[in-house]
């Protein structure tokens, strides 16, 4: 029997890798996008030619009745045993003192509140006690939140420390429903996201400076995320596992 997974953000880099991964593992994915339904129906057309079973799911994680839209139509897949929490975005790199207030709000709007609004909508419909199945949640953080990334992105940081913190706690809420909740924190991983910020050289440029010598490759995020919904991590909850060569 196929399981179900939705991951939001997953029409590109991480969420796209970790889509293909599971579906070629036998996970029934819900890909959700905000705006490049292209990006997200290619995706869903790979999937698709491997023999999977994908749609595309518009919805920005930062509305609460998009994301309430999100996972009612994810329901039509059947019962939800997999959410991957990892939509998020970037900005202009600068110190604090220079960030408007719209982008901090924005900033926080996605990455936090966009979080812990699809975290909840996933713990409803797994948590036994409310009719569900049981299942596995991962949150896709960042070891920015442990760097704290001065001079370019402590908003972000900020962000994702507060994902790390959901992780640890809902762990802990979840533990009796049958849910396991974990997080992968990437390093300098080579995705799209850097050229939205206005570095499309960052990953590169950069990770050379790291242990390993190289930027990461969504795919290695992707095979760990996999690895934690999948039952051969049954005993892994709370976990924050960093990818990200060593920073």
């Amino acid at each position: 029997m196929n399981k179900n997974l939705l991951i939001t953000g997953a029409s590109r880099g991480i969420g796209r890798a970790t889509a293909l991964l599971a579906a070629a593992g036998g996970w029934a994915v819900g890909v959700n996008y905000r705006s490049d339904r292209a990006a997200a129906d290619e995706v869903v057309a790979q999937i698709a030619a491997m023999g999977g079973k994908a749609m595309a799911l518009p919805g920005d994680v930062a509305n609460e009745e998009d994301v309430q839209r999100l996972f009612e139509a994810m329901d039509k897949f059947g019962p939800l045993h997999g959410l991957v929490v990892n939509a998020g975005i970037v900005a202009p790199p600068m110190p604090l003192l220079e960030m408007s207030g719209e982008r901090l709000q924005r900033m926080f709007d996605v990455n936090v509140l966009g979080s812990y609004l699809t975290a909840r909508e996933g713990a409803r419909r797994m948590a036994r006690s409310r009719g569900g199945e049981g299942g596995s949640m991962v949150l896709v953080s960042s070891v920015a939140a442990s760097l704290g990334a001065p001079f370019e992105y402590v908003d972000y940081a900020g962000a994702k420390g507060a994902m790390d913190v959901l992780t640890r706690g809902l762990a802990k809420e979840l533990g009796g429903e049958g849910v396991r909740v974990n997080a992968v924190r990437p390093g300098l991983i080579d995705t799209e996201i850097h050229a939205s910020g206005g570095q499309p050289d960052r990953a590169e440029r950069l990770g050379k400076a790291t242990p390993l010598g190289r930027a990461g490759r969504a795919e290695e995020v992707a095979e760990a995320i996999v690895w934690l919904l999948d039952d051969k991590a049954s005993y892994t909850t709370g976990a924050l596992i960093d990818i990200a060569g060593g920073r």
